[in-house]
């Protein structure tokens, strides 16, 4: 495969679904949004993105498999798959709030080795695949070069209905509030992910999160410098449903604090 190539096509077809989930905010109401589960909510827009994106990845592997957060495709259970999320932070998009993005990842088996994270609002692509450095909009980046919590802003996530690690996420971010810069909560781990590679965030930690939440934003950080893991320090983190991002100078202070609080 030549990863840059295909990495380029993937790019214009993540700004082109892009401006069409942008335009669709014109015209777009609450009456079009349906629900998932709890706190989870779906529209044609994610629906009709989805089905955009798998087609046109279709013709550049047709053999590869996918795993779509709407269900577009089937999974290959060996070789090649596209993991997508068409619209990450589609509780965002539904009130008009940025960010909100498109995440693309192509695994090999269990390796990812490509990654797109578009986030539509402020027109920032950022990509990077296995050899590469990372790239926003053109741009190498890298991670920061911060070396402690204490000088750290940090990025979380709060969970949409897996309330059973309440108690412990709420200690750790009243650690964090208490020994870092501060924390923000964006609604989008695509997103999150991204501004670890370009050192906006020091580091990122969230629990109940799937596949395509994580798995471009992961390679995008790791091709940047920085340092991935669930929260007990283990490679766990694409199927895992649990996440730490961040730079390299400050994940071990970092993830002993995150397993200290959220891991039993």
């Amino acid at each position: 495969m030549n990863l840059e190539k295909i990495c380029e096509q993937v790019v214009e077809i993540s700004r082109v679904t892009g401006k069409f989930i942008k335009n669709e905010l014109n015209t777009f109401s609450q009456h079009h949004v349906e629900i998932k589960g709890i706190h989870n909510f779906v529209s044609y827009v994610d629906k009709t993105a989805e089905k955009k994106i798998v087609s046109a990845l279709s013709k550049i592997l047709p053999n590869a498999g996918f795993i779509a957060e709407e269900g577009t495709g089937n999974p290959s259970e060996n070789g090649l798959n596209w993991v997508i999320d068409p619209l990450d932070g589609t509780t965002n998009y539904i009130h008009g709030l940025p960010p909100y993005a498109i995440s693309i990842a192509l695994m090999d088996g269990e390796l990812v080795v490509l990654g797109v994270v578009y986030e539509i609002s402020l027109d920032e692509c950022f990509w990077a695949y296995t050899g590469s450095d990372a790239f926003l909009n053109g741009v190498k980046i890298n991670v920061s070069k911060i070396e402690t919590v204490n000088g750290s802003l940090i990025a979380t996530g709060f969970p949409y209905y897996d309330y059973d690690r309440m108690e412990p996420l709420l200690k750790s971010i009243e650690y964090f509030m208490r020994n870092s810069h501060g924390l923000r909560r964006l609604g989008s781990a695509a997103t999150d992910l991204a501004y670890v590679a370009c050192g906006r965030f020091e580091a990122f930690y969230e629990y109940g999160l799937q596949s395509w939440d994580v798995a471009a934003g992961a390679l995008i950080v790791q091709q940047a410098g920085g340092k991935i893991s669930d929260f007990n320090g283990e490679k766990n983190y694409i199927f895992g449903k649990e996440i730490i991002a961040s730079n390299a100078t400050v994940y071990n202070e970092f993830q002993g604090v995150v397993r200290k609080y959220m891991v039993k």
